[in-house]
């Protein structure tokens, strides 16, 4: 099998999907590995270590889509890419496929077999960790007087107090944030739907980080003496109501920061995405930092990590097939998006009003002894597909 590793072309985006070591391990396996010139330039990782590791290297993204049996980027795939696919051809990238209608259909008209590789983490995206830890840093520079912000230093000087952050959820992102600005000596409160995740964070840092029930009510009392509010709240696609409505981002101090990691719509109503070139904007008096995509601000480390997480499920794919290993981890299964013009992806279903198959019955493999996993959302549809 021929496994092509693509330059990523998304706006702001500088990480790759896999480093020489990567490459080594699918050469060793006995599948041939080209790289798309410089797919790994920004991220510190030069065509000739890919070369060094068995890789060809190939000019241009035609070539790729053309020779390539496997493609595995990071983000998107992109509208310019939408006539290279080819049926069959296997694609693992992060499709968050709810919010992109016109990929989807492209991956379906294409009848190409495509994971989203954001579903596929057991233990949570490295990009996750990545997102809520640089989140954290770049809130703090949007608290500079220079970018807009109060002025104020995170632990504060001499007679001068360190400043108060809410954080939105107490998840991966959210608990990354927390390890970095508690550290930094900043007052944190996080606030989850979830107790026994309260409890636990509770115990992790000795009782010194606040923790509440999140509840509008709740947000709306604290958010008039917060200097930093970082959202890491996977919001349900299509609500209609806003967590953090105008009125509650006017309550806040003047030149206070929110940093929304999670860039879902629905959750701040004065949010929307901005790129790692303009990043930042002031409404209502509150700086917003909201790139889509932080963890490439840091495109080498989180490279490394990334990389490293997805490799099996790229192996586990061109050594044993997709449906075996489909069968030997849920978390891959629950991943598959599209097979040969089938939607496979339940939220996708539900939110684009399109009939959906589960993974299990277009592969044939509901009889087989497979490894579980829980859905990858609590969004459900009953538009399906019966063979």
């Amino acid at each position: 099998m021929i496994f092509g590793v693509l330059k990523d072309i998304k706006n702001g985006e500088y990480r790759v999907i896999a480093t020489p070591s990567e490459i080594a391990s699918i050469v060793e396996d006995g599948h041939n590995v080209l790289v798309q010139k410089d797919a790994g330039l920004k991220a510190g990782f030069l065509d000739e270590e890919y070369e060094r590791a068995g890789a060809r290297i190939v000019e241009s993204m035609e070539e790729m889509y053309a020779r390539c049996d496997f493609l595995a980027k990071v983000k998107e795939i992109e509208p310019v890419e939408f006539d290279m696919l080819r049926e069959n051809q296997i694609i693992f990238t992060c499709i968050h496929p709810a919010a992109h209608i016109e990929e989807v259909q492209a991956l379906l008209d294409k009848k190409v077999i495509a994971f989203t590789a954001e579903d596929s983490h057991r233990y949570g995206s490295p990009n996750c960790e990545a997102a809520g830890k640089q989140g954290a840093l770049m809130g703090l520079e949007s608290l500079l007087s220079i970018n807009g912000g109060s002025g104020k230093f995170v632990s504060g000087l001499a007679g001068a107090p360190g400043i108060k952050v809410l954080i939105l959820g107490g998840g991966i992102v959210g608990r990354n944030a927390l390890q970095v600005l508690q550290s930094l000596g900043a007052w944190v409160t996080v606030v989850d739907v979830n107790i026994a995740t309260l409890r636990e964070i509770g115990k992790m840092y000795d009782e010194k980080v606040n923790t509440m029930v999140s509840t509008k009510h709740n947000i709306k009392k604290m958010l008039p003496e917060m200097d930093l509010v970082i959202n890491c709240v996977k919001w349900p696609k299509g609500s209609k109501e806003f967590l953090i409505d105008r009125e509650m981002v006017k309550s806040m101090p003047r030149g206070s920061v929110i940093v929304d990691i999670s860039n879902d719509y629905g959750v701040i109503e004065t949010f929307h995405e901005t790129t790692h070139e303009n990043p930042r904007y002031i409404e209502e008096g509150v700086v917003h930092y909201c790139v889509s995509n932080i963890p490439g601000a840091i495109a080498n480390s989180t490279t490394v990590a990334y990389a490293a997480s997805v490799l099996q499920h790229i192996r586990s794919i061109m050594n044993l097939g997709v449906e075996e290993a489909c069968i030997r981890d849920g978390f891959l299964r629950r991943s598959l998006t599209a097979y040969k013009g089938y939607l496979t992806h339940e939220e996708t279903s539900a939110l684009q009003d399109r009939p959906w198959i589960r993974p299990e019955e277009i592969l044939n493999i509901e009889d087989k002894n497979l490894d579980p996993a829980p859905p990858a959302t609590v969004t459900r549809s009953n538009n399906r597909i019966i063979l």
